[in-house]
């Protein structure tokens, strides 16, 4: 074999890699099986032991937050939390750009892109561009757009192209701002290990929030609007006397607790101040330890038993200060500035609800309150500073950010530093003037900019600003300029953010899902290795699972590196891709059992079974690495993971079958060893060997029978149509599990009057006490209290069939297993790109097979071939999703299915094709109907192992994975049985006619010369 030391040298290192990356999953592990054995069932104390150790250096040295940065994830499906779909309402930006211009015009055409934009790709501003040209053919945008605010950026004389750009720049701030503000509040919501991402649609982001048991309150939180407001501050010398004064007071309370049990006056005066006092006092002195800020600053106190006491003694006399270190010189005196102190992140609640209590409040000046800053001070985002903020008598900020035009980040002009940046902000002439009032006033001091009552930056005051035009240094770095800029731009943008699609899954069905495809996976693998040993025999059939076992190895090792998450779809497509990899350890023994049977040694059978399996390998591996690569990029969430695992699966797959196992049987051979084996066992003996099935002879019936399905299907689909899901409707989906069976029919009519002029679907899912409930009820509404109101009258509905007593936060926190919601707007979306992925599929395998093979013919066939596959497929689904006992609904992962098959059929395709090929420049002028039939049955073995292998562990999905992937795992089962089907009897006979026809065309143009 050539390259034989470059594939060695490359195993090795990607081995290591694979090492490194999923040794992080295993620290992790470890560190939390420590932190529940700590916390003993308490979430609170679980949650601070992993905080405390977040920025300790526990592995290669590496942080423990790092560690869970580089691990494999579960996904949502596998661990339970919520999924959420935002959408900036890109309209209301524009209009808000407009200053709300009141145009009929101008307002019917951002309703016309809204509309468009449910079943486009085309950018909204685009859209909108077009729509107003439509209404107004003659008018320019600068018309609209050439405001006091834009001035800078657009005059009347502005092209359409410019105005067009200067929008899209300015959405594009809008949605970074949104994406900063949310990731902001997910950190303050305190979640482990979040993740929010923008997605390809402007205006979409997406958040993973694992672990969320409150989902009214993730909806309020990242729905709320984000105010910007400016600040006056107050120094800490200033306030530093209220604070000694609020410290002295809490830890008078110790002093009290601590005291002798008789009743005294001054305890009967501390009683009177009530116990919330006392237990928030209680919480904070429980908290200090080696991991308090104090203790961080103080130097390791471990092993140091004297000075765990001096802390802990500390802690009682200075309760507030022991958590916040205050901004004091060197010689103790209050910093003049408006940074109270610094803490630690996890001080913080402890911090403000020492703050809030009624009795401290009465001891600080009532015009002070104390805002955390949005950013932390150091890279491990472990402290974060206290600022002193100075409010008016009626709680209003000094001045708002909707005064604010226009804002920019740059490189600060005339200063020492040319690398500097600076954020230059400009305000309207309303704000201009206030502006000024308020930096006269505060010369010398800071006025705090405060955004989602955070406090993003806190500039010096070194003059009075007049004309409304500021800059603003203090050394950032260029994204830190570049949030600022987008921070002081949101006070002019109105757009509200909206839930477009929502999933919610109850912890106790992602640890069912855990079980379900752990043990399908493992059951699929150890099959699928029980078969090639009956077939091939020990020796080879040991190699070929030593192949799939490092190929899982690499799979799981690669996604690790990406930082990829885990889920359901995703363990699916790791099962699919040991059938499919499988597939190309049967083509190489097959080719060297057919060598051996020719009289070749073993050492030259193994050589020439490697090398001519080669191309019908790539060529069925790239083609269904293409479909995978189509998935990615039009699915969205779970579907991506799965294309991930099965485009990473396929090239592991191709390379330890083709060539870590030709390594393993060449040192054989170099050792002397296995020279006797045939590849055969006695099972597989004589099965099939030289078969003379006529399948062209059968090739009109063989048309006939997918025609005729299809034709059905077309019946039932004008009929009863499809069982479309919500991905493709819009609707909610709740899935409740009772403490009975249940009927589905009884359930329905229970809840149509709660539901009175919206469907109502119910369905069985899994087992016999838990229904899915799907329904449209408002679905267009995107009030804040829409969610509770359905989950009430679900409560309402189902109330007779819960236990007495019940009460609706139990319904939901209990029964509810999972939830999810897909907006209109994203169903659109999500429809149009499931008909475009398939189109784009059938039409790129179409192409490769064109070019790879270079006959219209084979092009044509393969075409044939997987689109009367397609068909085939939903017809069954339309014709069978009546009578199932299980869901089959055509969604988002129905898609996926399609798209496996397309990929696998072309994979079986390539095979037969490559044989055809491969013997035609053999014997070029042998009969093609002879040609055609041998290249079918001499591959009949291999198309046979294949699917039965493939067949063997998607079953063990279907069975065993859990309902939720049960429809996708069947239609793929249909697709193994009906694309073997159809590469016998329709691609290959398609492919034969077109030839034949062509032969004929030349046979003729011969005999005219």
């Amino acid at each position: 074999m050539q390259n034989k030391g470059f594939v060695k040298v490359f195993s090795v290192l990607l081995t290591l890699v694979c090492l490194f990356y999923l040794s992080f999953s295993f620290v992790t592990a470890h560190y939390d099986k420590l932190a529940a054995k700590y916390a003993n069932g308490d979430p609170k104390k679980e949650s601070f032991y992993l905080d405390s150790l977040a920025t300790k250096k526990v592995w290669l040295g590496y942080n423990l937050k790092t560690c869970r940065e580089m691990e494999i994830t579960l996904g949502l499906d596998l661990k339970g939390g919520m999924n959420v779909v935002l959408e900036l309402n890109v309209a209301d930006v524009v209009r808000s750009l407009s200053n709300n211009n009141q145009d009929p015009n101008f307002n019917k055409a951002l309703d016309l892109a809204k509309a468009r934009q449910a079943t486009s790709q085309t950018d909204y501003i685009d859209l909108f561009a077009e729509e107003y040209k439509k209404l107004d053919p003659g008018a320019r945008l600068s018309a609209i757009f050439s405001t006091f605010e834009l001035r800078d950026k657009i005059t009347p004389q502005s092209s359409d192209a410019q105005v067009i750009s200067v929008l899209k720049s300015e959405l594009q701030s809008a949605i970074d701002n949104s994406f900063n503000v949310l990731r902001t509040r997910i950190d303050r919501f305190g979640v482990v290990s979040p993740n929010i991402q923008r997605m390809q649609t402007t205006g979409r982001i997406l958040v993973e929030l694992p672990g969320v048991k409150e989902p009214e309150r993730v909806r309020r939180l990242l729905q709320g609007s984000a105010d910007l407001e400016f600040w006056e501050t107050y120094n800490l010398t200033e306030i530093m006397p209220a604070l000694q004064r609020v410290d002295a007071y809490l830890a008078s309370l110790n002093k009290t607790e601590s005291a002798d049990s008789t009743e005294t006056a001054s305890t009967k005066a501390v009683e009177g101040k009530g116990t919330a006092a006392k237990d928030t006092l209680a919480s904070a002195q429980g908290k200090l330890s080696k991991d308090s800020l104090l203790a961080q600053l103080s130097g390791d106190t471990t092993n140091n038993a004297q000075q765990a006491k001096n802390l802990a003694e500390y802690t009682r006399e200075h309760p507030l200060f022991a958590h916040l270190q205050l901004s004091l010189y060197s010689n103790g005196q209050p910093a003049a500035t408006p940074v109270v102190g610094i803490a630690r992140a996890s001080d913080r609640n402890l911090i403000d609800s020492l703050l809030n209590l009624k009795q401290v409040k009465e001891l600080l000046p009532r015009n002070l309150a104390l805002k955390w800053a949005m950013k932390s001070n150091d890279e491990a985002e472990q402290f974060y500073s206290l600022y002193a903020i100075k409010t008016s008598r009626d709680g209003s900020p000094a001045l708002s950010g909707d005064v604010v035009t226009d804002a920019k980040a740059d490189f600060a002009q005339g200063g020492l530093n040319r690398n500097e940046q600076e954020v230059s902000m400009t305000m309207n002439a309303e704000g201009s003037k206030e502006w000024a009032r308020l930096t006269k006033d505060n010369i010398g001091r800071c006025v705090a900019i405060v955004l989602d009552n955070l406090v993003c930056s806190a500039p010096t005051v070194n003059t009075e600003i007049t004309g409304g035009r500021s800059q603003i240094t203090g050394h950032f770095t260029v994204e830190e300029a570049k949030d600022l800029a987008n921070v002081l731009k949101s006070g002019k943008m109105a757009a509200s953010i909206n839930i477009v699609q929502e999933d919610v899954i109850g912890p106790s069905l992602g640890q069912e899902a855990i079980n379900a495809g752990f043990f399908s996976f493992i059951l699929g693998l150890v099959l699928l290795m029980i078969y090639i040993c009956m077939m091939y025999g020990i020796g080879p059939g040991m190699i070929a699972n030593g192949a799939l076992i490092i190929n899982v190895f690499f799979t799981m090792g690669v996604l690790a590196s990406f930082q990829a998450v885990l889920t359901l779809p995703g363990i699916a497509g790791m099962v699919l891709t040991l059938g499919m990899a499988i597939d190309a350890n049967v083509l190489i023994y097959e080719r060297i059992k057919e060598e051996l049977r020719s009289g070749k040694g073993f050492a030259k059978a193994i050589s020439d079974g490697y090398g001519n399996a080669f191309s019908a390998i790539f060529d069925s591996n790239l083609t269904s690495i293409i479909t995978g690569i189509v998935l990615f990029y039009f699915g969205t969430g779970p579907i991506r993971g799965f294309a991930t695992t099965l485009i990473i699966g396929l090239c592991a797959s191709f390379l330890t079958a083709v060539f870590l196992t030709r390594i393993v049987y060449e040192w054989l051979i170099a050792k002397d060893k296995m020279k006797h084996a045939t590849f055969t066992t006695r099972v597989s003996k004589n099965f099939l060997v030289a078969p003379k099935i006529n399948f062209l002879g059968y090739r009109k019936v063989g048309y006939l029978i997918p025609v005729v399905l299809i034709v059905l299907g077309g019946v039932a689909l004008g009929t009863v149509g499809l069982n479309t899901g919500i991905d493709f409707t819009g609707g909610r989906n709740y899935v409740v599990r009772f403490d009975q069976n249940v009927n589905t029919e009884k359930v329905r009519s229970m809840l149509n009057s709660q539901f009175a002029g919206s469907n109502v679907s119910v369905i069985t899912i899994g087992t016999a006490n838990q229904v899915r409930i799907s329904t449209n009820y408002k679905i267009n509404d995107n009030s804040r209290n829409v969610d509770t109101e359905i989950e009430g009258k679900l409560f309402a509905g189902l109330k007779p069939l819960l236990p007495q007593g019940t009460s609706q936060d139990q319904f939901v926190g209990t029964y509810i297993q999972s939830s999810q919601k897909v907006g209109p707007s994203m169903a659109e979306d999500i429809k149009s790109s499931a008909y475009i992925a398939v189109v784009v599929s059938l039409i790129f395998m179409a192409l490769y097979i064109l070019a790879r093979f270079r006959g219209i013919a084979f092009s044509v066939g393969a075409f044939a071939d997987v689109t009367a596959v397609t068909l085939c497929i939903i017809a069954l689904y339309a014709l069978c999703w009546k009578f199932m006992p299980f869901s089959m609904e055509v969604d988002q992962t129905f898609i996926a299915a399609v798209l496996t098959i397309i990929g696998y059929c072309i994979n079986d395709t390539v095979v037969v094709f490559d044989r055809i090929r491969e013997t035609i420049g053999l014997y070029p002028k042998r009969d093609r109907y002879q040609v055609i039939n041998d290249a079918l049955n001499s591959t009949l073995s291999r198309t046979f192992n294949t699917s039965f292998s493939t067949f063997l562990v998607v079953l063990c999905i279907f069975l065993l994975g859990g309902s939720t992937i049960r429809s996708f795992t069947f239609a793929i089962l249909l697709g193994v049985v009906v694309g073997t089907y159809c590469t016998l009897f329709v691609a290959t006979p398609i492919a034969y006619e077109i030839q034949k026809r062509q032969i004929a065309k030349k046979a003729a143009a011969l005999e005219k010369k």
